[in-house]
């Protein structure tokens, strides 16, 4: 029975000798479900949640792109339409000749044309912003951008018509020049004003959306730090509390080791006496 014990005595020993030069080697407290059970179902859920949440950060970083670059787009669509009025403002007045006129129309038909390619070309990832599709001057689908865990956890901006048909500018596209009177420019400055009016409008709803993506991310950010850490609670190991622990399995491997030998030469020792 004491021999039995002492083979018990030093699997355990051995056992443990092993486990933890595994964990020292990984830098892992947990390299098997039999190490600790709890804790691996913790840290794998964990682990999930982690990289969710990562992959929630990079659907909000890539909104706040998207967003980002539909924006300046419109900047430079305000920016065409200002030009426009100012042109206008110029051809409403009776001191300006119809040939000058005629000039200011055509400049101002030149920036509305740039405004619609602006339109049908502002695309992130191949996704048309400013109207349904290059070759479709309706309005874009409302963007749904998925920044959290949860199937709700969804941030929505509205759908964007902004060119000169979502605009209302489309008659003065297509004013002929030969009846452009001062008349019937300041008749298009309710529509120029109007126009100004929606594109502020999107670029206003574009500015809430990129602020609620950035809070979202702030938010991601923080629930990311606290679950690796949680993680790395359970999972990574205490160097130095493993070491001792590793230093003390090995002196209790040697001296069972010791042990046995000192009990093999005992045991041969009777032996040889009984036999002589």
């Amino acid at each position: 029975m004491q021999v039995n014990n002492s083979v018990q005595y030093d699997s355990s020993v051995y056992l443990n000798l092993n486990q933890s030069l595994n964990r020292i080697s990984s830098g892992s407290q947990i390299n098997s479900a039999a190490d600790d059970p709890a804790g691996l179902a913790i840290a794998e859920q964990l682990k999930v949640e982690n990289s969710s949440i990562a992959q929630s950060i990079d659907n909000a970083v890539s909104g706040i792109a998207n967003i980002q670059i539909g924006d300046q787009a419109l900047s430079e669509q305000s920016s065409i339409l200002d030009q426009v009025k100012e042109n206008l403002l110029q051809a409403s007045t009776d001191t300006t000749s119809q040939e000058g006129r005629e000039a200011l129309l055509n400049d101002i038909q030149g920036l509305l044309g740039n405004l619609n390619n602006i339109a049908s070309s502002t695309n992130y990832n191949g996704e048309t912003l400013l109207q349904n599709a290059p070759d479709d001057t309706s309005a874009s689908q409302s963007l749904q951008f998925q920044a959290g865990e949860n199937a709700e956890d969804i941030i929505e901006s509205d759908s964007i018509q902004s060119n000169t048909d979502g605009l209302g500018l489309d008659s003065l596209l297509n004013q002929d020049a030969s009846t452009f009177t001062s008349e019937s420019a300041r008749n298009f400055l309710s529509s120029i004003d109007s126009a100004i009016d929606t594109v502020n409008s999107y670029r206003s709803d574009l500015g809430s959306t990129q602020n609620q993506l950035q809070s979202s991310v702030g938010n991601l950010m923080t629930q990311y730090t606290q679950t690796a850490n949680a993680t790395s609670t359970i999972k990574d190991v205490d160097y130095a509390q493993e070491v001792s622990n590793f230093s003390k399995q090995n002196i209790l491997a040697q001296v069972g080791a010791y042990a046995s030998a000192q009990s093999n030469n005992i045991n041969q020792n009777i032996v040889n006496r009984l036999l002589t």
